[in-house]
């Protein structure tokens, strides 16, 4: 269990973001398209999993918009946003702010990804929803880069996780 903040008050994940060094755990989230997604289809990709509570929250809409940005001169990189939002809103946010080097991926039906990863928040007003998180996959899915944010409303730290890529 790892605790951090909402608003500076305390709340609790499920445990805690995969090592550096281990092989990340397989997911099934739901893309734009309602289909499956498995880590399986991003073999041999270098992957940054931003991970958000919602794109309709200003924090979360200013990493993806980062992420896309940096995405674009990344080769062999895909980014991963994963949030609580259902895929027709995603896909949405996505549409309306011309991104397209991020792939919008739902917990809608993989509600295991949360729990897997450690980003579960437990208690407070955001139970049930993931943390904000980063998690950094290199070729072979092992993680070389992690950081659950202390503060839900803090951005993350884009430079060490795109260094973490390069």
């Amino acid at each position: 269990m790892a605790q951090i903040t909402l608003n500076g008050k305390p709340i609790h994940t499920n445990g805690e973001l995969p090592a550096v060094g281990a092989k990340a755990p397989d997911f099934d989230l739901t893309g734009s398209d309602l289909k499956d997604v498995s880590l399986a289809d991003y073999k041999g990709k270098r992957k940054i999993l931003n991970i958000v509570p919602s794109l309709d929250t200003p924090v979360c809409a200013t990493s993806t918009r980062r992420f896309n940005e940096a995405a674009g001169k990344l080769p062999n990189t895909v980014v991963l946003v994963v949030s609580a939002d259902l895929p027709f809103a995603s896909k949405r946010f996505c549409t309306i702010e011309g991104l397209q080097n991020v792939v919008p991926l739902s917990l809608m039906r993989g509600k295991n990804f949360a729990q897997d990863y450690g980003v579960l928040i437990e208690d407070g007003p955001l139970a049930g929803i993931s943390a904000r998180a980063v998690v950094v996959l290199d070729e072979n899915d092992r993680v070389v880069y992690r950081q659950l944010v202390p503060e839900i409303g803090q951005e993350p730290d884009y430079d060490k996780a795109l260094a973490a890529v390069r």
